[in-house]
C-alpha cells in the first residue's frame, strides 16, 4: 500500500509510531514514486530488512531468516538504523554510511575536489568532517600567483554555502564539522566565527587543542601559532585569554567545542 500526497496512513500493527515521527518519516525519509506517491513506513522497514540482511547470503545464512528478525526489531523500536540506510537502502547506488572524514590539503585542487566529493556525499544523506588546519592562513603568500591568501574561513564558507545549495535540493539539511588547531594563526577568528548569527549555519566547529596548549595554559606562558606551510611560529597568544574566548563564544553561540588532538592520537596509535 502506498499512500498518496496530502495523505498519512495509519501504522501498521507491530508499528507504534506517533504523529511527529510520521510527518519526519514522510518528509526526509519515505521513498517517493515517479507518480509522487509514497511508501508507507512498514515498506520503508521492510525495504531496509531486506537490503541489510542480503550480505548474510555471501556467509552461508538465510537473507530471509535475518530481514525477518531486523524488521521485528525495527517494528518495535528497538533497532533503527542510521538516515542514510532509511533513505537508501534497497535503492540503486544507495549508500549507507552516515558519517565521512574528508581530506583538505593546501592548494585550490585538494580543496575543491573535497568539495565536489560533499556535494555527493550530501546528496545521498551523508555528514561531512573536515580539518582545515592545513590550509595557511589569511594574508598568507601564495606564491603561485604573488597574491595574498583569504585563510581557511573564507574556504569555509564556499563548503557552507554548497551544503546550503545541495539542502534545498535533498530532504534533510548536510551537515559539516569544521576543526581547526589551536595553534593556526587563525584560531581566534575561527573561535568567533558564529558570534555572527547567519555565518556557517551548516557546520558545527571545533578547535583542536594539543597538550602543549594545556601546558602552556597550566604555567601562564604566551602560546606559539604556527603558519602550517612553514611551521615557523609568526605569533603568540596568551592560552587563558584563548581559552576564554572559547569558552565565553561556546556560551553564546554553542560552538565551539573541542576536540582532543594528542588524547586521540594516544588511544589511536
Amino acid at each position: 500500500m502506498i499512500f498518496g500526497e496530502g495523505e498519512m496512513e495509519t501504522p501498521p500493527q507491530g508499528l507504534s509510531l506517533s504523529d511527529n515521527a510520521l510527518v519526519v518519516l514522510r518528509e526526509r525519509y519515505l521513498r517517493r514514486g515517479e507518480n509522487g506517491q509514497l511508501e508507507e513506513p512498514a515498506a520503508m522497514l521492510r525495504r531496509v530488512a531486506k537490503a541489510v540482511a542480503e550480505p548474510s547470503r555471501a556467509y552461508g545464512e538465510s537473507p530471509d531468516f535475518w530481514a525477518e528478525r531486523f524488521l521485528d526489531r525495527m517494528e518495535r523500536l528497538e533497532f533503527l538504523p542510521n538516515s542514510p540506510t532509511l533513505m537508501n537502502a534497497g535503492q540503486p547506488g544507495g549508500q549507507l554510511a552516515a558519517c565521512f572524514v574528508l581530506p583538505i590539503e593546501d592548494d585550490l585542487d585538494s580543496i575543491f575536489a573535497t568539495l565536489a566529493l560533499v556535494a555527493r556525499i550530501h546528496q545521498t544523506g551523508g555528514g561531512t568532517g573536515f580539518s582545515f588546519s592545513a590550509l595557511r592562513p589569511r594574508g598568507d603568500r601564495v606564491r603561485s600567483t604573488g597574491g595574498v591568501s583569504s585563510g581557511p574561513l573564507s574556504f569555509m564558507e564556499v563548503f557552507d554555502y554548497t551544503t546550503s545549495v545541495i539542502r534545498a535540493g535533498g530532504r534533510r539539511r548536510g551537515a559539516n564539522m569544521a576543526v581547526l588547531r589551536v595553534d593556526h594563526p587563525d584560531i581566534e577568528e575561527f573561535i568567533e566565527a558564529k558570534r555572527i548569527p547567519t555565518r556557517l549555519q551548516n557546520f558545527n566547529l571545533s578547535v583542536g587543542v594539543t597538550d602543549e596548549f594545556f601546558a602552556a595554559f597550566d604555567s601562564a606562558k604566551p602560546f606559539a601559532l604556527r603558519n602550517p606551510r612553514t611551521g615557523q611560529a609568526v605569533a603568540s597568544v596568551d592560552p587563558v585569554k584563548l581559552f576564554d574566548m572559547i569558552v565565553e563564544s561556546a556560551w553564546a553561540t554553542g560552538d565551539p567545542g573541542l576536540l582532543f588532538l594528542d588524547e586521540i592520537n594516544r588511544h589511536n596509535p
